[in-house]
């Protein structure tokens, strides 16, 4: 005879799919993803927005690790939500590629694949080569003076070992890029990007991101002499170097691992 805790049945019906047979934990997890509290209000004005810029945060810095099912029922609950806005955000969420379904699973999320990574660094080496020669031909003192404040932090969190800070600059440092054409268009998909990134970097922190910090900080250091003189040849070269060394560490380290 089956104890109460072996499994349960649970049928969910969203848009046609069926989530069936799911272990039941001895004992809930309390909630790890996390969220918005003092900007919440201001910042999102539907239930459905606030789920998606929930769920979108938790699935970008891997709270909620790729390949993990996403049960709406479950969401909804942790959320303190009705399944109806969980339901749609994971719509949206499955268009911006974040959220996958999954034959007889459901909804999941979005793997890590030897792909995805590719496709990530090869559209950013694109936005940013663009980007950058717009900086270089436009860029106000202003601007210039954010990326070499931006710069000189990552050196200071690099030295001081803090490479998650780290990584976070250098994020800021890339996001600062965008802002600076003044175009909102190419800064919206610079951003997405970006949050495809870090995920990309929080998944892989051990074994890619905190090995390359030292090259990395260089490479920061030469597309900044670059734009600060307008070289636009060299310009060009060091973003593509940028992106294709970084995308060649995480391909060498997933070839190690496989």
């Amino acid at each position: 005879m089956r104890g109460a805790g072996d499994r349960q049945i649970e049928i969910l019906f969203a848009r046609g799919v069926i989530y069936h047979m799911q272990p039941i934990p001895r004992k809930r997890e309390p909630l790890k993803m996390p969220l918005l509290t003092t900007t919440a209000a201001g910042r999102h004005q539907t239930k459905q927005e606030f789920v998606y810029h929930t769920l979108r945060r938790a699935l970008l810095t891997c709270e909620l690790q790729p390949g993990e099912r996403l049960v709406i029922d479950d969401l909804a609950r942790r959320l303190g939500v009705s399944i109806i806005p969980v339901r749609e955000a994971l719509q949206t969420l499955l268009a911006e590629g974040l959220v996958v379904t999954v034959p007889h699973v459901g909804a999941a999320v979005a793997p890590i694949s030897r792909e995805s990574i590719v496709d990530v660094f090869t559209v950013l080496e694109g936005l940013e080569v663009v980007a950058t020669r717009i900086v270089a031909e436009q860029g106000s003192p202003a601007a210039l003076q954010t990326l070499a404040q931006l710069v000189e932090a990552m050196d200071a969190a690099s030295a001081g070992k803090r490479f998650d800070d780290w990584g976070n600059l250098n994020t800021q440092f890339h996001h600062e890029i965008g802002v600076a054409t003044g175009l909102p268009l190419l800064q919206e998909i610079t951003d997405r990007m970006l949050g495809r990134w870090d995920r990309i970097r929080r998944y892989y922190y051990k074994g890619v991101l905190s090995h390359r910090v030292d090259l990395a900080q260089r490479e920061h250091h030469a597309i900044l002499s670059a734009l600060q003189v307008r070289d636009f040849p060299r310009l060009e070269a060091e973003v593509q170097n940028h992106n294709r060394r970084a995308l060649a560490a995480y391909i060498s380290y997933l070839e190690t691992e496989a």
